[in-house]
């Protein structure tokens, strides 16, 4: 839980943002209050404070005191507590828990603020795959924005913590502000409406998918992999069953990579699992079904599976009309698809 500090200190690591957003809203009153019976209990782990957090200049000596305050605090707000309250009515489980494991106070020539690692891991069982995403207050800031703006009756009654003049890297600041990322995020999650939504989705894995794409053009494929395979996981936990354009293009992406590193097996897989997608969707992307087609056959050959399926289906898209010669390339296709998403 991110009111346990993990007495240890990491140094800052993380070096990049997500760039300017729109002009800051006034800051919201919402009061700190106790933890609400049985929700604490689904949020556990530490919080690892980077050595710069607890000697800011905005530190005035007040951080030892504060370090052994915080289990007796929490910035689930009042609102967000009743919403809470209520969603139990609608036997909503959440399914998945939202970690703070890191908090890094990161100094640019013009800037500093706080990076934070938020693990995503699957609740009530043990998680293989845990996956993460690093982002910093602006950004879960213009998550709300984007969320209440479309979907205001399931926003209306969720509060955010405020920004602060002064305090704002002390150990107390951050380590409260970690929490209520938690519930925030949590709360968000177990909302059908708002975890499905675009905004939300895109806030996890878009970033990465755009810095894959790129990487993976530019043929850095070792740097690229594990990027396609965090926005994998992410979409495995996060996104609902069923054939995406978001889903297609990050499996496109690790079998160009997989097989552009000689990891032909790996690759032969991944394309089986975009096939797999194809079968449930009513609406396909010929173009990309006919890329995925032919590297599926191109790489069963060569690892000594059966491809006749495929070839199949190859064959019935050539008699129904479509281009099946001269086809766009699986990579030719993500440069493509991935450069129109981010439009």
């Amino acid at each position: 839980m991110a009111s346990k500090l993990l007495r240890r200190f990491r140094p800052s690591t993380f070096r990049e943002q997500r760039g300017p957003g729109p002009p800051e809203e006034p800051p919201e009153v919402a009061e700190l209050v106790d933890d609400t019976d049985g929700l604490s209990v689904r949020l556990s782990g530490t919080l690892s404070l980077s050595e710069d957090s607890l000697g800011s200049e905005e530190s005035d000596g007040t951080d030892s005191r504060c370090i052994e305050d915080l289990n007796s605090h929490s910035l689930l707000t009042q609102q967000l507590r009743e919403m809470w309250a209520s969603t139990q009515d609608h036997s909503l489980p959440i399914r998945l828990t939202f970690e703070v494991t890191e908090a890094n106070v990161v100094k640019d020539v013009h800037t500093k603020y706080v990076m934070y690692t938020i693990y995503l891991l699957h609740s009530g069982q043990y998680d293989p795959s845990p996956t993460y995403i690093t982002c910093r207050y602006s950004d879960l800031e213009r998550l709300r924005k984007s969320l209440r703006s479309r979907y205001p009756d399931e926003m209306s009654s969720v509060s955010f913590p405020h920004k602060r003049l002064r305090k704002n890297f002390t150990a107390e600041t951050i380590a409260k502000r970690s929490r209520a990322f938690e519930q925030f995020l949590c709360y968000v999650s177990s909302v059908p409406t708002l975890r499905q939504s675009p905004e939300f989705l895109g806030f996890f894995y878009l970033r990465d998918m755009q810095k894959a794409q790129h990487l993976t053009c530019t043929g850095l494929y070792q740097l690229a992999l594990p990027l396609w395979m965090n926005c994998w996981r992410l979409q495995e936990k996060l996104c609902p069953l069923g054939p995406s354009t978001h889903r297609l293009l990050v499996l496109a992406g690790l079998v160009v990579c997989h097989q552009e590193l000689d990891s032909l097996a790996d690759a032969q897989a991944f394309s089986e699992r975009a096939l797999v997608l194809f079968r449930d969707a009513q609406d396909q992307n010929v173009p990309l079904l006919v890329a995925f087609l032919q590297v599926h056959i191109q790489l069963s050959w060569r690892v000594g599976v059966d491809k006749r399926s495929s070839e199949a289906a190859l064959q019935r898209l050539q008699e129904a009309g479509h281009a099946t010669h001269n086809a766009l390339t699986l990579k030719e296709i993500l440069l493509r698809e991935t450069k129109q998403m981010a439009t």
